[in-house]
């Protein structure tokens, strides 16, 4: 299949020479296009910023939060559960909502929604309300988790892997900012862990002017597609092209129209990616949820605490950015898949035998592990031809991947109550890696789901 920046001559043209219009074209048209593919880009970072916080901020003060109100380890495992639960059930609608409102205005929706679940979470009082108001902040992340790499796909098709590696940067980065900043930030703020919480609702407002001036350009959006196409693609092009795909291709509009979708679960590809993406996601999940206390219990003081969680986080924002790079290049993903699970298996054994003594080694073993996300995003994008694949691919990888998650932070809550300690956990979390390392090798295979799903 075609790899990132080396067919770049034959159907679409780099998004950003596109402040120049075609021959025959107004020069407004390509002012326009170019203005609005960078409008995409700050909202894409804005957005990817705030797919996290609402997460690793409550993982810096759930102590606090436990003891405000009154939870058990094993309710808080059910919270550290919400996350992965949200993201299964609310992803799989993306597709269809983008389809019938566009990509901006989903996107926006779900900014609005993940402003007003951390605003209201905090003051919502009780565990129930706690939890209904982390799950309106969740659906908004969801419906952005799942589109994100479908706008990625779509205004920058030639630039899959430095797109979704900016993506994954900026995802990081609000991820360890929020794990670093909470506590010190609740101490600024008079020292109620509620405050805390709240503040990151400010981050997730901003991320929602980008998209406003977008969805009144939907029309002109969906028909230039952020760049300027070839003659020869201009005039293949047809005006029904599906809208909500997040198509970045050119191709045979009327053929791919008259297309029924892709019957994914056909794919063993797709299964795989699915089930690779799910165990990913269970230890990010358990990491951002209990790393903290993991330490704490050890004996670390609460804000060094945050601080390694900060250092397991930050190492996404350099490698989110690299490997998407480097897995566009190779034919086969595997080798990269195998690299983090070493670290990652490393890291919980350092948990395991000296948790305090060697803190800092592990959080940065463990970070360099979590950048599997950045990975499986990638290899969404190259797994599937079309935008209309990809969207199908990222709905049912994520979506099904969350839903493998959901028992894993539950099962560490249980366990770490039932046994008074780490040591079962951790082992859990080991275990998990090797399962993660096979199916990553699989969805790393040179194949795409549409040469799977019909056959």
């Amino acid at each position: 299949m075609a790899r990132e920046e080396t067919t770049r001559t034959t159907t679409t043209t780099d998004p950003a020479p596109a402040a120049t219009a075609a021959p025959g074209e107004p020069r407004t048209a390509g002012s326009t296009r170019a203005w609005t593919t960078r409008l995409v880009a700050v909202g894409i970072v804005l957005s990817a910023l705030n797919l996290r916080p609402a997460i690793t901020s409550l993982g810096a003060l759930l102590e606090e939060v436990r003891d405000g109100l009154g939870m058990s380890g094993s309710v808080a495992g059910v919270l550290t559960s919400v996350p992965p639960l949200c993201f299964a059930v609310f992803g799989v609608m993306a597709p269809r909502l983008a389809r019938r409102f566009g990509l901006p205005a989903v996107v926006c929706a779900g900014m609005t929604a993940i402003t007003a679940g951390l605003l209201i979470r905090p003051y919502a009082g009780g565990t129930f309300a706690f939890l209904a108001a982390s799950a309106l902040a969740l659906m908004g992340i969801a419906v952005s988790n799942v589109l994100m790499p479908v706008i990625v796909k779509r205004w920058f098709p030639d630039r899959v892997g430095s797109m979704t590696g900016l993506y994954s940067m900026a995802l990081a980065l609000g991820t360890s900012a929020a794990a670093a900043a909470t506590v010190p930030l609740t101490g600024a703020l008079g020292g109620g862990w509620q405050a805390g919480l709240a503040a990151w609702a400010a981050l997730a407002a901003v991320a929602v002017l980008p998209w406003l001036p977008l969805i009144r350009e939907r029309g002109s959006v969906d028909r230039e597609r952020g760049s300027a196409p070839s003659g020869r693609a201009r005039a293949a092009r047809e005006p029904g092209r599906d809208e909500g795909s997040g198509a970045g291709e050119e191709r045979a509009p009327a053929r791919e129209a008259r297309s029924p979708a892709l019957r994914i679960t056909r794919s063993r590809t797709a299964w795989a990616l699915a089930v690779f993406f799910g165990l990913q996601a269970t230890a990010a999940y358990i990491t951002m949820g209990w790393m903290a206390q993991i330490f704490r219990d050890a004996g670390v003081p609460a804000g060094t605490a945050g601080l390694l969680l900060a250092v397991t986080m930050v190492m996404g924002v350099p490698l989110a950015f690299v490997i998407p790079r480097v897995a566009t290049r190779l034919p086969r993903q595997g080798p990269i898949v195998l690299v983090l699970g070493v670290c990652g298996l490393a890291g919980y054994a350092g948990l395991y035998f000296a948790p305090a003594a060697g803190a800092w080694a592990w959080a940065l073993l463990l970070g360099v592990s979590n950048c599997a996300f950045p990975l499986a995003l990638t290899m969404v994008g190259m797994r599937a031809r079309t935008g209309a694949g990809v969207a199908q691919l990222s709905a049912f990888a994520q979506s099904t991947g969350y839903l493998i998650s959901i028992p894993g932070p539950l099962l560490v809550g249980v366990l770490y109550q039932s046994s008074g300690g780490w040591g079962l956990p951790i082992a859990l979390m080991a275990a998990l890696m090797i399962p993660q390392m096979v199916v990553g090798c699989l969805a790393g295979r040179d194949r795409t789901v549409e040469e799977e799903a019909t056959r």
